[in-house]
């Protein structure tokens, strides 16, 4: 599969390789390094005021764990970089020091970019559910939608509404101008 929003730097690195050492703004994906590209500054924005979110959420909950931003992560067939990730505090002290995770963090967003194809960011949500996440924020910075999918639904938040967690970090809500202003 063509990835739209990556640039093929290197071929033929294995996957041990690329685990033990992920560089940075990079994804292993088919046996190739490829540059994550795409980013604008609204993108960065988003990115910054939801790991902000999270990572104030999580603190004040008493709910502990940490909140990562392009932290590496195996899923079933890659090497990702989510846009933002929370891990449970059980996840932490299993995996809080390897150089990138084994497995997809409980909760991940993916914030949209230009570059991205929908269809690709479809299949990279349920890459990433067939390889442990729990819940997925999929941020669409332009129309102002955020949906969340999981294995039993769908939900979709647009403005005037108030996006919540549903089965991560408990009890986690803002509104969606607050977000995406």
């Amino acid at each position: 599969m063509a990835m739209v929003m990556a640039a093929v730097l290197s071929e033929n690195v294995s996957l041990e390789d690329f685990m033990a050492n992920p560089p940075d703004d990079m994804e292993w994906v088919d046996g190739q390094i490829a540059e994550k590209n795409g980013m604008t500054v609204k993108h960065s924005r988003i990115q910054s005021r939801l790991d902000r979110s999270w990572g104030n959420y999580k603190d004040y909950s008493g709910q502990g764990g940490e909140v990562y931003v392009e932290v590496p992560c195996l899923t079933d067939r890659r090497v990702r970089r989510p846009d933002v990730a929370y891990l449970t505090p059980e996840l932490v002290a299993q995996f809080g020091e390897v150089p990138a995770l084994p497995q997809s963090p409980p909760l991940i967003a993916e914030i949209v970019s230009p570059t991205d194809s929908a269809e690709e960011i479809f299949l990279k949500a349920q890459e990433y559910l067939d390889s442990g996440c729990l819940e997925v924020w999929i941020v669409f910075p332009e129309s102002r939608w955020i949906l969340i999918v999981n294995q039993t639904q769908k939900l979709t938040f647009n403005q005037g509404s108030t996006v919540s967690t549903q089965l991560v970090l408990a009890g986690f809500s803002v509104a969606v101008e607050e977000l995406l202003a």
